[in-house]
């Protein structure tokens, strides 16, 4: 097995190791994660999941050995039908580079050290949130082999940079350092070399101390309301978290008036 699941408390760190291929993904391991994170949505005690690349690299994309292969008509037909999404408008399985197409409901950090080029930047982009070593990068690398981004690259990116840069960043493909992702918002968070899955871990257990139901509701309003128009977008905010203020923030709030997390204390909660 190529993926695997470390887990401490509510926070999963899974991990993807094929440091041979520079953490390439192959259809096995892109399988593989898939259902790594199948099973972080459906476990109850699973709040926060790091995705981390072994050996020092994120993921170096999709594993040009196996797209090699794939000059053969039949092969290709079948390897890429194999991905398609179903005709009946049902739910899409896997992307090539694993759980690209899955739409969850609990937080997902990237903690990138090394390369994350190619469809290892769809990957991470993927994620909610992205912690990037100081010596990590970017870059749409297979734009050199008429490969183009097929794991929602062209979807995410501009969402998180502008339509501009993203389409500067897409056409040349070239390497876009971690200082740059920090400042043009393709990265939340940079990190010493080697430190990223600790600062990413780090950052998932802060997460989980807080009441979840709330987390999750804020999370899917700020996805969900993308592009809506405002009254809308409003609507959804507020029907959204209604449910999340019955169970939770009434108890919270009861709490703070007993004296807990005054003047902005985030550890007596």
């Amino acid at each position: 097995m190529t993926v695997r699941i470390e887990k401490d408390g509510y926070v999963w760190t899974v991990i993807h190791s094929r440091p041979e291929a520079r953490n390439g993904m192959d259809p096995q391991s892109a399988a593989d994660l898939h259902d790594a994170f199948v099973e972080f949505e459906n476990d109850p005690s699973a709040h926060a999941a790091v995705l981390w690349g072994e050996g020092g690299a994120f993921c170096a994309g999709w594993d040009l050995k196996h797209a090699a292969t794939l000059t053969d008509p039949e092969k290709r037909k079948a390897d890429l039908e194999s991905l398609s999404f179903p005709e009946d408008g049902g739910a899409p399985g896997r992307g090539a580079l694993g759980p690209t197409r899955l739409e969850l409901s609990k937080p997902v950090i990237a903690a990138v050290e090394g390369p994350a080029v190619a469809g290892g930047m769809e990957l991470a982009m993927w994620c909610d949130i992205r912690v990037m070593a100081e010596t990590a990068y970017f870059g749409v690398y297979c734009r050199r082999w008429g490969i183009t981004l097929m794991d929602g690259g062209t979807v995410r990116l501009p969402r998180l940079v502008g339509q501009g840069k993203a389409l500067e960043i897409a056409m040349t493909g070239r390497k876009v350092p971690s200082d740059e992702c920090y400042q043009i918002g393709l990265c939340e968070k940079i990190a010493t070399e080697g430190q990223a899955r600790t600062v990413a871990e780090a950052m998932a257990h802060e997460i989980t101390r807080f009441p979840q139901e709330a987390v999750r509701a804020d999370r899917a309003a700020i996805i969900a309301t993308r592009g809506m128009p405002v009254r809308e977008a409003l609507e959804y905010e507020w029907t959204n978290g209604l449910e999340a203020i019955a169970n939770e923030g009434a108890a919270g709030a009861a709490r703070f008036s007993a004296g807990a997390g005054r003047h902005g204390d985030f550890e007596n909660i």
